[in-house]
């Protein structure tokens, strides 16, 4: 069916391959304390801490204030309580290295910058951090647990008629029904075409049940799908089914991932070993 009484409007490229993605901060260990504190948080520490007892930290209401802010501000939303807890622990690993930084003296002459002082304290950690032996047989435990992150997933070239008019179930099957038909469909409706959508990609933007339905489709005929925020009026172009991983190809890939994984979960053992140093109190409904 010729695609003319439709004006193409957007076109998506390809994403990224699953073996290069970086997933979430969330699902990953701490790896870069410096870089997530700055991010994160820039309440001053005098703000939240006793002053006269360098061996107490306050994690106070005003953590919490500028962990929601900053976190809706890139985000578009607040935080969940999963999320909260997880910044919280960020500024804490934060503010333990930059008292251990004070007391190491490493605010001398570097006008007592906080980043500075958490870098050179966690410089500190870093050198007292060894990787343990890795083998192929590590690695591959290693890449097997996580293959979601290294599979290729199937992706989808598909076609979407967006209708400025009657959005309802009845008005994009009776719009459907035209386009199957040949007849030329309404002027008012552009086309928007995506291209190697992987399926998270398409879960995420329309909804598991969407995805599912999409992948189930007959290729070039138009389909009314119900997608999370309404119905929709689609056309598979074809589907690309999904790759398994080889462990050999990625090899390098894998340790490198691997490596920096350890690392963090080394450091992040090592704060939490000079927390034990000093006593926290939550003020308020921080936990």
């Amino acid at each position: 069916m010729s695609q003319s009484p439709l004006s193409a409007s957007v076109n998506d490229t390809r994403a990224a391959p699953a073996s290069t993605a970086r997933p979430g901060w969330l699902r990953e260990p701490l790896l870069h304390f410096l870089v997530l504190g700055a991010i994160l948080f820039g309440v001053d520490h005098c703000l939240v801490s006793r002053a006269d007892d360098p061996r107490t930290i306050v994690v106070g209401a005003s953590v919490d204030a500028e962990a929601k802010q900053l976190f809706k501000a890139s985000r578009g939303r607040d935080p969940n309580a999963e999320e909260l807890a997880a910044l919280r622990r960020v500024w804490l690993d934060n503010e333990v290295l930059y008292r251990e930084g004070l007391i190491l003296q490493m605010d001398k002459g570097d006008s007592a910058i906080r980043e500075r002082v958490i870098f050179k304290a966690l410089s500190v950690v870093d050198a007292n951090t060894k990787l343990p032996p890795v083998t192929d047989d590590v690695l591959r435990q290693w890449f097997d647990a996580r293959r979601a992150k290294y599979d290729e997933p199937p992706r989808f070239d598909f076609q979407e008629a967006v209708l400025s008019g009657d959005a309802s179930e009845a008005g994009i099957r009776a719009f459907v029904d035209k386009l199957n038909a040949g007849t030329p469909g309404e002027a008012e409706a552009g086309l928007r075409v995506f291209k190697g959508r992987p399926r998270s990609n398409v879960e995420q933007s329309y909804g598991p049940e969407f995805a599912k339905a999409l992948e189930a489709a007959a290729p070039q005929a138009w389909l009314a799908l119900k997608s999370k925020d309404g119905w929709r009026a689609v056309r598979l172009a074809q589907m690309t089914p999904a790759k398994p991983a080889v462990f050999e190809v990625l090899r390098n890939v894998v340790q490198q991932d691997w490596t920096d994984a350890t690392m963090a979960e080394q450091r992040s053992a090592a704060v939490r070993g000079l927390m034990g140093k000093y006593k926290v109190i939550f003020e308020g409904d921080a936990k």
